[in-house]
């Protein structure tokens, strides 16, 4: 494989990266591309390179780029205004679209980032049940606040339930205010739920940690005892919401929470995301009717704003077609599939981990149920091979490939044909 050809003006642009940007890029990772456009399930880098995008933005681009009814959406909107700090049409009817959607939802305040969302979440829940407490899972990530940036990927594991801080910036104090559990340990969580109920404000979890499928009985065993407790339970769905079933993960897993953040989908490739939950609880939002002293302040100068959601309305009317669920996850099967084959015929230590439309090859032989048992894994041959994969003309971040409506069958096959190049030089002797 060669690397793909770098025009003058890319390799400029690069240099002007390097020059004022800290790492050469926005925080997001790779600085040795810069997209162009995008099409479908494609996107084009500045050179001129085609590559079959995995990537997806890091996940809202579900119905592919530039989808058109989603374009004339915005196209529609610019001319009438970008944001004006009240509310608006498609704002009004993107909420009412998840209330329909989500079994949890029944207001919805926006937000603009899936960090936010999961911010105001973990405040949300601990406003209403006057606790301070929030009991996450280690390795699961729930946006970029302190409280969020608690044991993400520890490089010192502690005993649970210490947190331990992932970035500097951070006060220690904090630490005291969050709890850790490993994520599929239904004894162990369910034990420190039980240990810590009345300190508790709030349990978060992403009811699909990163690439990580629930095990049965768990989701169902941490619903159970935060409603005996009276705890709130938020599952952060910015990635799974819409992506697993109309109606998120909840609807996938059959599990349904008080609190849910939603993100990325909901915004159809512009800034909005959302808190969605039960009345009591997102009453405290409403100052009229739970007065100063239980009322959440929140303020976000583009929440809501009409271009975000009237792409993500547009987003969520094609969501709802017939098929639609159904042909991406068939997509997204047969890339697993294919992938199985290879790897199994190659004799290296890997499985392919996650569900149809959110998945990646973790080079480990061992069960992955948790963030400790990631850790076993070969990092070092995933990036030579996601390496070749680029080469190749396949896009994806480190860790997932997220499917969209847009792949194709053409897509499916010349992935899995970069892939079996890609582990060709990994095969035993």
């Amino acid at each position: 494989m060669s690397e793909p050809v770098r025009s003058e003006h890319e390799r400029s642009l690069t240099e002007t990266a390097r020059r004022v940007l800290p790492a050469g890029n926005f925080g997001n990772g790779a600085t040795d591309i810069i997209i162009a456009e995008g099409q479908g399930g494609h996107v084009r880098d500045v050179s001129g390179n085609d590559y079959i995008d995995y990537l997806l933005g890091s996940g809202p681009m579900f119905a592919g780029h530039a989808h058109p009814e989603v374009v004339a959406a915005v196209q529609a909107q610019i001319p009438l205004g970008s944001t004006f700090f009240v509310n608006n049409e498609a704002g009004i009817l993107l909420a009412e679209a998840i209330v329909d959607a989500m079994a949890c939802a029944d207001k919805v305040r926006f937000v603009s980032t899936g960090s936010e969302a999961d911010l105001y979440a973990m405040r949300v829940a601990r406003a209403y049940r006057k606790r301070d407490k929030i009991l996450k899972f280690e390795g699961a990530y729930h946006g970029m606040s302190d409280y969020g940036l608690m044991s993400l990927a520890p490089k010192q594991l502690s005993n649970f339930p210490t947190a331990v801080p992932d970035s500097p910036g951070i006060p220690r104090s904090l630490s005291d205010e969050m709890l850790v559990a490993p994520f599929n340990d239904t004894a162990m969580a369910v034990g420190l739920i039980e240990e810590h109920h009345d300190s508790l404000g709030g349990v978060i979890v992403e009811p699909f940690q990163r690439l990580i499928p629930p095990k049965p009985g768990f989701l169902e065993a941490l619903r159970k005892v935060t409603a005996d407790h009276g705890i709130p339970l938020i599952f952060d769905e910015v990635v799974t919401g819409f992506r697993f079933a109309y109606g998120g993960a909840q609807a996938h897993y059959g599990v349904t929470p008080d609190i849910c953040s939603l993100g990325k989908i909901i915004g159809g490739g512009f800034p909005l995301a959302a808190v969605a939950g039960r009345e009591e609880i997102m009453v405290h939002f409403d100052r009229a009717k739970v007065g100063d002293e239980g009322f959440l302040m929140q303020v976000g100068t583009l929440s809501g704003n009409p271009i975000a959601a009237a792409a993500g309305l547009a987003t969520l009317n094609i969501l709802k077609r017939p098929g639609t669920y159904e042909g991406v996850y068939g997509t997204g099967q047969a890339l697993m599939d294919g992938f199985r084959k290879i790897l199994k015929d190659s004799g290296i230590k890997a499985q392919v981990v996650g569900q149809p439309t959110l998945f990646d090859v973790i080079f480990t032989d061992g069960e992955v149920s948790d963030y400790r048992s990631t850790l076993r894994a070969d990092t070092a041959m995933a990036k030579r091979v996601n390496g070749r994969l680029r080469q190749a003309g396949i896009l994806k971040g480190e860790s997932k490939f997220y499917i969209s409506l847009a792949h194709t069958e053409d897509d499916v096959a010349k992935t899995i044909a970069a892939f079996a190049a890609a582990i060709a030089p990994e095969r035993r002797g």
